[in-house]
């Protein structure tokens, strides 16, 4: 029968049996993967039936516990990983220099709990880590269980973006909601600087990087290997931003972007009146392997959210605006519909200047 695999000890010296085969494991094999030395003996797996009577039972063999994974221990593993990959480092190398056994690099890497902070400061050491991800990394650490992750503003995190850039690389489907704005992703460059000049959370110093850091972001989403949707409300679109003139390059920067084969852009026009989505803006990230996680970016913090309910609540709101917005080619033609109301409003300025 189908169900949850049980271990259970079947007295047969060192091996390990998984189904009908068996498998040789040392005593120090053993301890790394949760067995006592006198457990060291032999174990089946119920796999589905495909024939043949089953083995007696015996005592079950404790098994090491399910980590589920969460945006905290996927930046903590990737960010190790990196640092290995820099130093030309392996696991088993890293873990030869420190005189460890190569698993408990692994354990390392995959942020398993009952890994000491004197241990990790050690590798991050040996990596030679830059001071500022030190820092972030040992007060990662103990937290990479820990579901729905709360970033303030003034948390002294360095790049601010570097958690969603992180998933985004990984996601196989990204969709975005914006109300007020035209949505960062597809933003063009004079947009993105009078934005971020206007913000009051970004200072002098911080605004050519943050700028560089969202070009870089489109530039990382839009590669072909995911599929990309935006919601935007008209109001985004009818927003003044900058001059006449960037306004005018956004407009056609959205008609040039609408082409994309693997980017739906899709407009809420003003005349629907309320909408699902007047709670603010956020964006959605699938993937192949993992729950998705729902970003949302306020004044004072951003927010990734994964547990179920939380996004489930997300997920109600991308339906509602799917079946409030206008389609790809309604989008197209509002966009081109304003930029046409644009040119006239500046012709009729122009004749009453000359009048």
């Amino acid at each position: 029968m189908h169900g949850t695999a049980a271990a259970r000890g079947e007295g047969c010296g060192n091996g390990v049996a998984v189904g009908s085969h068996a498998t040789i494991v040392s005593p120090e094999r053993a301890r790394v993967i949760g067995l006592e030395p006198r457990q060291t003996a032999c174990f089946q797996v119920d796999l589905p039936r495909t024939g043949g009577a089953k083995r007696n039972a015996a005592p079950t063999v404790p098994r090491m516990p399910l980590r589920r994974s969460t945006v905290r221990g996927r930046e903590f593993g990737d960010a190790i990983r990196a640092l290995l990959r820099a130093a030309g480092l392996t696991n088993r190398a890293a873990a030869d220099l420190l005189g460890w056994q190569e698993a408990k690099v692994s354990e390392l890497v995959n942020g398993k709990e009952g890994t000491t902070d004197v241990d990790l400061a050690k590798l991050l050491g040996l990596l030679r880590t830059p001071p500022d991800e030190f820092d972030h990394l040992m007060a990662l650490h103990h937290d990479t269980n820990i579901r729905d992750w709360l970033q303030p503003t003034k948390s002294g995190i360095t790049d601010r973006a570097r958690t969603l850039r992180e998933h985004e690389k990984i996601a196989t489907g990204v969709t975005g909601w914006s109300m007020n704005v035209v949505h960062g992703l597809v933003q063009a460059p004079d947009y993105i600087t009078y934005l971020v000049n206007a913000s009051t959370r970004v200072t002098p110093d911080e605004r050519p990087s943050v700028i560089r850091n969202r070009i870089a972001r489109q530039q990382s989403v839009f590669d072909g290997y995911r599929t990309v949707t935006i919601f935007m409300h008209e109001q985004a679109l009818r927003l003044p931003v900058g001059s006449r003139d960037v306004m005018a390059d956004q407009l056609h920067h959205l008609l040039r972007m609408s082409v994309r084969p693997y980017l739906t852009l899709r407009v809420v026009p003003t005349v629907v009146g309320p909408h699902a989505g007047l709670a603010g803006s956020f964006d959605m990230l699938t993937f192949k392997k993992i729950p998705p996680i729902v970003y949302v970016e306020s004044e004072g913090a951003t927010v990734f959210l994964e547990d179920q309910l939380s996004v489930e609540l997300y997920e109600d709101v991308l339906k509602s605006l799917g079946r409030t917005a206008l389609d790809e080619g309604q989008t197209r033609k509002l966009i081109t519909d304003i930029i046409g109301e644009e040119c006239r409003d500046d012709q009729v300025a122009e004749e009453q200047l000359q009048r």
